[in-house]
């Protein structure tokens, strides 16, 4: 039986089964569209930026970074090209080790070079790369080149490198720079100055280098390169160019530097020289120095060893951060502050008998027997300890804190290098905060006796004598002191002073001020600092002085050679020259170096003697002389047993201009014996 076709069914079902294919067909291919809308105009702009950052690099230019240099263009830091093997560890496809087995065939890699690169893997935030060897040889970038299919991940690149080429010369105020290590990494990353260091490996760590690092970094460049597929560059579409740090021209003179360095040979010390001036710090000295080359590209464990556990030191700043009670030469200053207060006049005179005597307690002076009959010019000239005891009892700490803040000791002078120290100038306020308990806290008036010598709680930094002595003799005239005079710009070559003007002025008699200058004079004329300066073609003034160490007992002798190397005094000078109108002023302290006119005039003498006249140590100098005047130095006599005090025996003035007649002692030192009593220790 035949079965007939329905037609008209089958009709049906093929539109039914069209209609749906074309509606399935519009779905999909509205999708299509949908899709090419989202991604072509919706999503342009971002997917745009997405192609070109796989097309093209974004590669920052580090700036060279600026030049230091002294005062006479002497080039103390500058910038280096060199090529640079380096890892990108996110790239390698090998071991790690072995990766490095097989490039030490082709480029010297020692164990050393090894494991800095896994300490700055360790430090390391970013995915850059990192260097495992530096300063390649051509021969070691051309045999690397050759094979450097062989290596993915690993390039050579041109990078500037750091010198000091004048290695240990002035090396902590040039200071050195470092790779930036994590902490650093976070500081920048947290500053507003995180853009201009991308690309950056390497920031000031100490010195100036440090201090100045904005200046010194210059504003990073970046250049647009398009790269292929597998990241090689293939063209450079567009470049801004970095711009240069700025340059420093130093106050500096590293000549003069070189000589004081190589005076003190391998004491240890600091010295800091001032043009009063201007406040330009023409020499800064801490010795040991050290070698600043040794830390560019991270020190090597063995050296870092010798400098760190070295007893002397080498890395300490001393004239920043030693501070040390500034002994006899603390006298000038409280002499002037006795004519400025009304508590002394320059004729009037005291008997001293070697002593002063302060309820039970003794405070000796260095001359068994006393200096006889004594004004201010002999006072200070032959460093009677007796005087300024007297003195500094009758003023009091405050007013002794208060005249001597505007002379910057104890405090901050806001020179241009990082980690001031502040010392110490002791006031009854600084003794309320200073202690928790109550009973600590009052002042002990003994305790202002021992200020009067620089002993006591007093304790400055070289750098603030020096300063001190430099508005001393500048009449007063406070400027900043500074070891940066001028910052260059190197593309215009226009210069811009850091110190234009002074800070302000301590309002001082000149009468006052000229009589203190000639008084230290006669410290060269007649007193500690004789020896040092005798045949000089110029007139200077000084003052020496004893810092002591520790407590010695009776049978050792404080400041010289009888005593333990590193229990001796610290020998302290100042001075400044030409008398007439100063050129320099100085402040040297020689860690154990006994009395002042032995170890620290002599010092002083050849930085003078270059500074002012040209001659270098090795040329022909006078003979020395011996000294005119008192030879001893002012070292307070230590005593712990009982004994009794002899009565003075007054002596005429040795100084043609002091009167005949003094006027009558205090009470303190009044020309009779003392009872039995014993003797108080004061260190000086």
């Amino acid at each position: 039986m035949t079965e007939l076709k329905n037609t008209e069914r089958e009709l049906y079902l093929f539109r039914v089964r069209l209609l749906v294919i074309g509606l399935l067909a519009f779905v999909c291919f509205s999708i299509l569209l949908g899709r090419y809308v989202w991604l072509q105009i919706v999503k342009h702009e971002s997917y745009a930026t997405k192609a070109n950052e796989n097309r093209i690099s974004v590669v920052p230019i580090v700036p060279n970074r600026g030049l230091i240099m002294d005062r006479n263009g002497v080039i103390l830091a500058r910038n280096y090209s060199a090529y640079t093997l380096e890892i990108t560890p996110s790239k390698i496809t090998k071991d790690l080790d072995t990766l490095i087995d097989e490039l030490s065939t082709l480029v010297d890699i020692q164990p050393k070079h090894r494991k800095r690169l896994r300490k700055l893997m360790e430090e390391s935030k970013s995915f850059g790369s990192l260097p495992i060897r530096t300063r390649l040889s051509d021969e070691e970038v051309a045999r690397f080149t050759a094979q450097r299919f062989r290596f993915p991940g690993v390039d050579v690149q041109a990078r500037l490198f750091r010198q000091y080429p004048l290695g240990d010369v002035a090396s902590h105020v040039i200071g050195y720079i470092g790779r930036i290590n994590k902490r650093d990494a976070e500081l920048i990353e947290d500053s507003e100055d995180a853009p201009n260091y991308k690309g950056t490996s390497y920031i000031g760590k100490e010195g100036l280098e440090k201090s100045y690092e904005k200046l010194l970094h210059g504003n990073t460049g970046f250049e647009e390169v398009e790269v292929s597929a597998g990241g090689r560059p293939v063209r450079t579409l567009s470049r801004n160019l970095p711009s240069s740090g700025k340059n420093l021209i130093l106050s500096v003179d590293i000549e003069l530097q070189k000589v004081i360095e190589e005076a003190f040979g391998d004491r240890r010390g600091a010295l800091v020289a001032i043009e009063p001036e201007t406040g330009d710090v023409l020499s800064f000295v801490s010795m040991p120095t050290f070698d600043p080359n040794l830390f560019v590209e991270g020190i090597d464990q063995q050296s870092w060893n010798e400098l760190n556990t070295s007893e002397d030191i080498p890395l300490l700043n001393r004239p920043l951060t030693g501070a040390y009670p500034p002994g006899s030469t603390f006298k000038p200053f409280m002499a002037l502050a006795a004519l400025e207060l009304g508590k002394r006049t320059t004729t009037q005179a005291i008997v001293d008998p070697g002593f002063f005597a302060f309820g039970s307690r003794v405070f000796r002076d260095d001359r068994v027997g006393g200096h006889g009959l004594v004004d201010m010019y002999r006072a200070v000239a032959l460093s009677c300890d007796t005087y300024f005891y007297q003195l500094a009892n009758e003023m009091g700490v405050d007013a002794i804190h208060d005249f001597m803040a505007q002379f910057g000791m104890g405090q901050i002078t806001g020179i241009d290098l990082d980690n001031e120290r502040k010392g110490l100038l002791p006031s009854t306020e600084w003794k309320r905060t200073a202690f928790k308990k109550a009973v600590n806290q009052r002042w002990i008036p003994g305790d202002t006796i021992s200020l009067g010598i620089g002993q006591g709680q007093n304790t400055f930094t070289p750098l603030q004598m020096a300063h001190a002595t430099a508005t001393l003799v500048n009449n007063g005239i406070v400027m900043k002191p500074h070891l940066v005079k001028q910052v260059e710009d190197p593309q215009t070559k226009h210069r811009t002073l850091t110190v234009p003007k002074e800070s302000n002025r301590i309002p001082l008699k000149q009468e006052n001020v000229d009589f203190i200058k000639n008084a230290m004079a006669g410290v060269v004329r007649e007193g500690t600092g004789a020896r040092a300066f005798a045949g000089a073609a110029y007139i200077s003034g000084g003052k020496t002085g004893t810092a002591q160490v520790v407590a010695m007992k009776k049978t050792e002798k404080h400041g010289t050679k009888h005593a333990n190397e590193r229990f001796r005094d610290h020998s302290w000078y100042i001075a400044f020259a030409p008398l007439d109108k100063p050129k320099i002023a100085i402040a040297i302290i020689v860690e154990n170096g006994g009395y002042g006119s032995e170890s620290a005039a002599p010092i002083v003498r050849k930085a003078m003697d270059y500074y002012l006249l040209g001659k270098r140590p090795t040329e022909k100098v006078a003979p020395v002389q011996p000294a005119v005047g008192n030879e001893i130095e002012d070292v307070a006599h230590v005593d712990g047993e009982e004994h009794v005090i002899p009565p003075p025996q007054p002596t005429l003035p040795a100084n043609p201009a002091m009167p005949q007649t003094a006027s009558k002692p205090t009470a303190e030192v009044q020309n009779k014996p003392v009872p039995e009593v014993k003797s108080a220790t004061v260190k000086k």
